[in-house]
Parts: structure tokens; C-alpha cells; sequence
């Protein structure tokens, strides 16, 4: 007994130098060997993975702690369970406290509820009993980004991860959600021999494959080929980013073939004559942005600095006597200490957390207010649009406001669903924002004058095909 203690002890501190310096312990085998924990390639209880790694595992635990920042993070909201839904506490709904994302997404089920994200800990039961479970038929590959899947991947595919794959992203949700019992886990970035960090999610290891090869790069494999650096980005990069289910087996698919930035994804979107949804109200083609953080990080000044998620997230703590890597994964205003200021002050010893977080609100306040107008100008273009489909304008009168509706919509939802509130690129949100302001307003002129001509090419994106 005292001996896996001193195992534990031990590994407690193997991960942290893992995740730091990206080297891998060539003894961790012996570590699990001695415990009476037993780690193998399927275990996906990361409470098993607790017993080994104690300190790691109470961490995680915390991301059940739901503390707002000034623009971000959840409050406690209570919620009377109902037949379909159990839980007795969720977070506050961002419906009720803004209109005009009803308006903005009319038609489709994130109109009918959508709260803001908890921590890790709840994320898949905040998916399986979100109400848009009720009001629409959702695929599989929803659970991509919400549970903990490598047994899952591979028991369906028999041993193959890529076949299990593409044959959740087809199950009906209500079906593929019975076959996990946990949201993300250890097992999901770690790899259980080395704890290595590790990509295991098909579809990023597809997408960085196609972008990588957009840059001239072949044959690009990012568990063979990213640095120990890079995977402090790719593995939180699995599931924080934007995409769409593509096609019958409604794979799950990250629109990233021309690039990552915005104008890239929407070139792709519409190459592709790909919409979410028609809009409920105006006709116009939508497209519903997800949480597209890897975009916009990759745009900002931390990942040019080589700053990664894990940097700021997750960094390096003493807790209970022991250095770890910080597995409560949170906003960094809410562990400036560790997740600001350890790095600022080797730039600037004066610096305190207080103007850290400081800053960063500032960046968030002007971020928002921007967004605001953004909305502002989006909701103008839907009610005129909406005015002139009542007055009888034909869908040729309506086609270049609908098209400018799509790109000004998705524009402000890429922003407003990135979940840093303008932090991890200002720039780079501020100039979306600022598109997304000229669509709306170009598609009002558009109304007003048959004659205008937008500064971007209208693309005539086609029907959806009929149901099967």
C-alpha cells in the first residue's frame, strides 16, 4: 500500500513534466504495472484514471463549479426537472437574456434554448437534455465534442476508430448517446501507455490534414507530425472549433480546406452550397457557427507567441504540495496567477493580476459593445428583409439581401459562439465584426436599390434536398 502511494505521488508528478516539456517518462508503464489500477487502451472512466493520478482527478472534479467572469462562465440557475429533463440546476439561458439571438437563428433549435456552457463535467448531460433534443432530430456526431468516445469509436468499428467513427455520426442521437457513460475524459487526450498527449478525434485529424495540405504540407498526420507544442493546442482543438455534418452519414467535418479564417470557411460553405437551416422568417440560407476558439486563437497574438490553450487553461500549479498541470479547465481571469501573470512577469516583474484581468476586460467590454452594434445592424436587415417579403417582393427582389443575411449572420455568430468575448484574437474579432455590420447594411441598400452591386460576389445557394 505504501508503495502505490509512492507510485501515485510519483505520477502526480510525471504529467505535469509530460504536458510541459512534451517528454515523454519512459517508466510510466511501471507507475500503472505496480498500482492496482489498471489503465488499458479503453478505459474511459476517468475516475479509474483517478486512482492513479489523485491530484489531476480532483481537479477535474472542480470543473463541476460554475463561476461566472465579467462577460463569460455559468451561474447557478434553478431549473424544475421535467419528463424530459432531470436536472434540477443549469445555467442561465442566453435566449432570455438576449432577443435577438431568437431572432437571428428563427426556424432553427438553438431559438428554443441555448444556455450558457458549464465546465467539462456537465457537458454531456447539458447536451443530452438541452430542449433541442425535443424540437429536432439531432445525429450522432453531435456526441463528437461531448463525451468521452475512444472505447465507443472502436467497439463500433470492431477495432477500427475511423469505422466506429462514421457509424455514430450516422446513429440517430437518442441511440448513439446510450452507448457512452462520460463526458470528455483522461483518456481522450492522453495516450494510456506514455500519457503522451494525443489527438484521437477522426475529424481534427482529417481537418488539420486538408488545411495543412492547403498550405502546400502532405500528407499531413498530427499525431506523427505536431511538435509537443502544438498538441497543447490540437488536443483542446479537437472539439472547440467549427463545423458541420456533411452529407448522409452526417460526418462530422471541419470546413477548413481553404484555410481558417472566416472568409476561408465561408468560401468553403459556400463552394459547397452548404446552409444550416432556411431562416424562419426572411428565406435567407443560413449557416449556424459553433465554437470555433481554434479559429480565433490562431489568429491572435498568443498563438503567434506560441502560447496554447494548456498555457493559460490549464497551467502548471502547486497543489497540495505537489507541482501538476491544472486540470480545472477555466477562464484564466478566474486563476490570473497561474494563467496570466507567471508568464507576464517574466516580461514585466511589476505586473500584477489585478491589471491582467483588467486588461483583458477592457479588450472584452470594447469586444462587446462592437457586438452589439453588429447585432443591431443584423436585426435592421432580418426586419427589412421581413417587411419586403410581406409586401410581396419576389425571391429574385430578395436574393442579394438573403445571401448578405447568410454572410453578415454567420460573421457575428462565429464571433458571438467563440467563447473568449474577443480575447484570444481583438483584432481579428473586431474586423469580423466589422463585416458582419457592412453585410447587414449592404443587404438594406440592397432592398432600396435593385441596382446596388455588394463588394462580394452573391452566391446562389441551392435548396435543401428533400427529406428520405
Amino acid at each position: 500500500m505504501k508503495q502505490s502511494r509512492r507510485l501515485t505521488r510519483l505520477a502526480a508528478v510525471a504529467i505535469p513534466t509530460i504536458l510541459a516539456g512534451g517528454f515523454l517518462v519512459s517508466s510510466i508503464a511501471t507507475l500503472f504495472a505496480a498500482d492496482e489500477a489498471v489503465i488499458t487502451g479503453q478505459t474511459d472512466d476517468p475516475a479509474v484514471w483517478g486512482r492513479i493520478f489523485p491530484l489531476q482527478y480532483e481537479l477535474y472534479l472542480k470543473t463541476k463549479e460554475m463561476v461566472p467572469t465579467k462577460h463569460g462562465g455559468s451561474r447557478p440557475t434553478p431549473h424544475t426537472p421535467t419528463a424530459t429533463d432531470p436536472r434540477t440546476i443549469v445555467s442561465q439561458s442566453k435566449i432570455e437574456e438576449d432577443k435577438g439571438l431568437v431572432a437571428m437563428w428563427s426556424g432553427y433549435a438553438f431559438a428554443v434554448d441555448f444556455r450558457e456552457e458549464r465546465g467539462h463535467y456537465y457537458m454531456l448531460d447539458d447536451q443530452r437534455y438541452t430542449q433541442r433534443q425535443v424540437v429536432a432530430k439531432q445525429p450522432g456526431a453531435c456526441l463528437n465534442c461531448h463525451a468521452s468516445l475512444v472505447s465507443t469509436y472502436l467497439k463500433l468499428g470492431e477495432g477500427d476508430a475511423n469505422k466506429g467513427f462514421a457509424k455514430m455520426n450516422a446513429m440517430p442521437y437518442s441511440e448513439a448517446t446510450k452507448l457512452v457513460d462520460h463526458p470528455v475524459g483522461c483518456i481522450d487526450c492522453h495516450d494510456p501507455k506514455t500519457l503522451a498527449l494525443r489527438v484521437t478525434r477522426p475529424a481534427f485529424m482529417e481537418g488539420m490534414r486538408v488545411y495543412k495540405a492547403s498550405l502546400g504540407v502532405k500528407d499531413y498526420d498530427v499525431n506523427r507530425d505536431a511538435s509537443p507544442a502544438e498538441m497543447r493546442a490540437y488536443v483542446c482543438g479537437q472539439c472547440h472549433d467549427e463545423y458541420y455534418f456533411k452529407g448522409d452519414g452526417k460526418t462530422l467535418t471541419f470546413p477548413w480546406s481553404k484555410g481558417l479564417r472566416i472568409e476561408q470557411i465561408m468560401a468553403y460553405y459556400d463552394e459547397a452550397g452548404f446552409r444550416d437551416w432556411t431562416h424562419k422568417d426572411t428565406g435567407a440560407p443560413t449557416l449556424k457557427a459553433q465554437h470555433p476558439e481554434f479559429e480565433v486563437w490562431n489568429q491572435g497574438i498568443h498563438a503567434r507567441a506560441g502560447v496554447t490553450c494548456v498555457d493559460c487553461h490549464m497551467p502548471s500549479i502547486t497543489y497540495k504540495g505537489e507541482t501538476v498541470t491544472d486540470h480545472w479547465v477555466r477562464s484564466p481571469l478566474l486563476n490570473a496567477k497561474a494563467g496570466c501573470q507567471a508568464c507576464h512577469q517574466k516580461h514585466d516583474p511589476n505586473v500584477t493580476e489585478k491589471e491582467l484581468i483588467s486588461r483583458a476586460e477592457e479588450i472584452q467590454d470594447r469586444h462587446w459593445a462592437l457586438r452589439q452594434v453588429a447585432m443591431t445592424a443584423l436585426l435592421g436587415l432580418i426586419d427589412d428583409l421581413k417587411a419586403a417579403k410581406a409586401a410581396g417582393k419576389s425571391d429574385a427582389d430578395l436574393a442579394t439581401a438573403r445571401y448578405l443575411q447568410r454572410r453578415a449572420q454567420f460573421y457575428l455568430d462565429f464571433i458571438d459562439a467563440e467563447n473568449s468575448t474577443g480575447f484570444h484574437a481583438p483584432q481579428e474579432g473586431a474586423r469580423i465584426l466589422a463585416e458582419s455590420i457592412n453585410y447587414s447594411r449592404q443587404g438594406q441598400i440592397a432592398l432600396r436599390d435593385p441596382n446596388f452591386k455588394p463588394t462580394v460576389k452573391v452566391v446562389d445557394i441551392p435548396p435543401p434536398p428533400a427529406p428520405k
